[in-house]
């Protein structure tokens, strides 16, 4: 039996949006910085986020990791989802909605194709299309969220890391400089000290710290 409304059109009367994914893939630099991936497109675009349009019958968790395997070569990520971008001019070539994802990945872990991909710091990335520069804020937001009262959630940072290594990440993910003093209280319950100095360095070796509890891992081939 065929759905039909109230004026007796059914689903197929309507017209209907194509359905994409993009994905911020977020990482932190050796140069203390907050960077997403982007990739090269084959048309005049230009450098984009990974996205792709959805295939029938696929779901859209399929489609983001396809589209990070085939366009970033990136896999083993668990992107969350975002938000829906959906305003009816965002894309030149016709009415696409896309759902817009996050995932997180320690800069060791990134194995990129330079050929095909780069990583651009927050703070250069550049205009881009399809409104992704905006997909882009609404990532560094929610990243912003999760580290603004826990240390390194999503462990961009090694194991163990010194109070002032952790500091430098939380102000590359807030984009401006905290107070030291009130940072270390802030984040002291959440540590816990691994018994290990730091080597290597000049002055007095710093104390090695490491996350509490509830450590999520991002990892990737």
């Amino acid at each position: 039996m065929v759905f039909r409304d109230a004026s007796g059109r059914t689903l197929e009367d309507y017209p209907r949006p194509s359905m994409a994914v993009d994905t911020a893939v977020l990482t932190y630099t050796p140069d203390a910085a907050l960077a997403v991936v982007l990739v090269q497109a084959t048309d005049p675009a230009g450098w984009r986020l990974p996205g792709t349009f959805l295939h029938p019958g696929e779901t859209l968790a399929d489609a983001v990791q396809r589209s990070l395997a085939a366009k970033a070569g990136i896999t083993d990520l668990v992107p969350a989802q975002l938000h829906v971008f959906d305003a009816p001019g965002r894309d030149d070539r016709g009415w696409v909605l896309s759902v817009a994802h996050l995932a997180t990945v320690p800069f060791d872990r990134l194995h990129l194709d330079g050929q095909l991909t780069r990583l651009a710091t927050i703070d250069a990335v550049g205009s881009l299309p399809y409104d992704h520069n905006a997909i882009i804020e609404f990532a560094v937001a929610e990243l912003r969220a999760r580290y603004a009262a826990s240390p390194d959630p999503e462990g961009l940072l090694p194991e163990a890391f010194t109070i002032l290594e952790l500091r430098q990440l939380h102000e590359a993910v807030a984009g401006a400089p905290l107070q030291r003093d009130t940072f270390r209280r802030a984040m002291l319950p959440g540590l816990v000290a691994t018994g290990g100095l730091q080597r290597g360095q000049l002055g007095k070796p710093a104390e090695l710290y490491r996350r509490a509890a509830g450590r999520r891992e991002a990892t990737t081939d």
